[in-house]
């Protein structure tokens, strides 16, 4: 383990987050960890210093849990990936995702998961995990067959559906950072397809009816579709890729302009993706899951409300998982919808408009500090059994922060 303090060179450096918002959260030092052994001696240090730690994969926590003043342990050099001949691929906790996409398809392999390049394969996976693929084959959390955790005494376990089936199960949904610290995971691989990147724009006036077309279409558009929605300012987008030729659907009659790159290998559609995406805006965020369309009258309300509004779609492979399945619980939503923006009012307003009609569930990927009924918005119905294997898992409450299963420390 390598310790990094305040006043190292590369303190700067590692300590900043993805989302600028939390920059000035200063840790009182950072444990540099490349093996599951910096980490077990990571934690005997935070228990020697009675420091609160945490563990940082990618950074980009909404809610900046992955940013701490206490110790912060930099799990970004456990990064290798390797693919065993079944198609099993093992990747550290600290990978990217554009080094897991490029490295998978060295193999001709991938796994469904979300666009950003620097978000973190840890976090994005213990939350659920949306992405392109996800219709088609699941959440990132749904191909994770076993997971190394370092428990917060410092011991060490594998788990899988036949070892501590039970941390296994609240690993695949609950969230990250609960019940330890995860030093690598264990995917069960698709195959890197050849797939379509297609974007849909018009002008903002005609947002009204794209998404009154796009909430009746996209989530029950085939598997092998996923077609997401952005408003903001100037216009209107529908996005994503298919792995079939692109059908635009009833959005066809709303003659949109067009954009289509084919057959683009799986690392380059997800690059093209988050082409010119600045990597420096403060934004704040906000967001629900939906069972039902919102209706036209709310739609006008939102558009006005002065902020970007980001539709997911759910359906497909997401949905035919039972609730209790995983820990994840959001298995019977249509769509997601986020509201951000750099105004934490607009954003809140706009929220507000929209949590009537909602399904009161939140991603556990989108943390909201504002929920005060948190344990349903995020687990539903596998609360209670979360609640139980926390106190199994980490009874000292080690790994905690707000809306932890374990309260705050």
């Amino acid at each position: 383990m390598d310790l990094i303090r305040p006043d190292h060179s590369l303190y700067d450096v590692l300590r900043r987050p993805a989302l600028p918002q939390y920059d000035d959260i200063r840790p009182a030092a950072i444990a540099r960890c490349s093996s599951t052994e910096d980490v077990i001696e990571a934690l005997s240090y935070a228990r020697s210093t009675d420091l609160s730690l945490t563990p940082r994969g990618g950074g980009h926590c909404f809610a900046g849990r992955s940013s701490t003043t206490g110790l912060m342990l930099d799990l970004s050099p456990l990064s290798t990936i390797s693919v065993e001949p079944t198609g099993l691929a093992t990747i550290g906790a600290g990978a990217r995702l554009s080094s897991v996409y490029r490295g998978l398809h060295e193999y001709g392999l991938t796994i469904p998961a979300g666009c950003g390049p620097t978000v973190g394969i840890a976090g994005l996976t213990l939350g659920g995990g949306l992405g392109l693929l996800g219709r088609r084959y699941g959440l990132t959390c749904d191909r994770l067959v076993a997971a190394t955790v370092v428990l917060a005494d410092g011991n060490v376990v594998t788990c899988d559906a036949e070892r501590e089936d039970d941390l296994f199960w609240a690993l695949r949904g609950a969230g990250g950072g609960q019940f330890g610290v995860v030093t690598s995971l264990v995917f069960a691989a698709v195959p890197s397809p050849a797939a379509t990147r297609f974007k849909l724009t018009w002008p903002r006036i005609h947002a009204a009816e794209v998404i009154a077309v796009w909430q009746s279409w996209a989530p029950d558009a085939p598997d092998d579709l996923t077609a997401s929605l952005t408003v903001n300012a100037d216009q209107v987008q529908v996005f994503g890729a298919t792995l079939t030729a692109f059908d635009p659907g009833p959005l066809a009659a709303l003659a949109p302009e067009i954009d289509l790159r084919a057959d683009l290998t799986w690392p380059a559609l997800k690059a093209s993706l988050s082409e010119g995406e600045p990597d420096n805006r403060i934004i704040h965020s906000k967001s629900e899951f939906f069972r039902s369309p919102l209706p036209s009258d709310a739609v006008a309300q939102l558009l006005n409300a002065g902020c970007e509004l980001n539709f997911t779609p759910m359906g497909g492979a997401y949905n035919r998982i039972p609730v209790d399945a995983t820990a994840f619980a959001h298995r019977r939503e249509r769509f997601l919808l986020e509201h951000a923006g750099p105004d934490r009012n607009a954003v809140r307003r706009s929220w507000s408009i929209a949590h009537a009609y909602a399904s009161g569930a939140v991603y556990p990927n989108f943390p909201d500090p504002d929920l005060t009924d948190w344990p349903t918005a995020y687990h539903g119905p596998n609360y209670p059994r979360l609640r139980d294997l926390k106190v199994k898992y980490d009874p000292g409450n080690v790994f905690s922060f707000p809306q932890s299963l374990g309260g705050s420390r």
